[in-house]
């Protein structure tokens, strides 16, 4: 089955925009708490929730980044589709799932195992 260009840049542009709708709507704001008004666990509790949202942030940045590189070779490297690593073709179902996967599923073992 052959790699569906216009259906994965499609798919790039959809999961990117869904990514940036969620990231304004979950912007990290800085911690203010009132001590006198908030005790030592709901401090602990606010900083972990801080600190969970900065990881989320972190992640969506790292996906929309996948997602832009993945957009830019689709447009400009005859080769997308085929692994980094082998230079042997991606599966198009593994594509299909998620158009930024750089490895087959081989490669992709092997460095997982390392």
């Amino acid at each position: 089955m052959p790699i569906d260009r216009q259906t994965l840049r499609e798919v790039l542009h959809a999961q990117r925009e869904a990514l940036s709708q969620e990231s304004e709507l979950d912007d990290v704001k800085a911690i203010e708490l009132d001590p006198a008004r908030v005790g030592r666990l709901s401090r602990a509790e606010a900083m972990q929730d801080h600190q969970m949202a900065l990881e989320m942030a972190r992640r969506r940045h790292g996906a929309l980044e996948a997602i832009d590189d993945a957009l830019r070779r689709l447009q400009k490297d005859p080769d997308f589709g085929v692994c980094d690593d082998c230079d042997e073709p991606i599966a198009a179902k593994r594509l299909a799932l998620d158009p930024t996967q750089r490895l087959c599923v081989s490669c992709q073992s092997v460095r997982e195992e390392n």
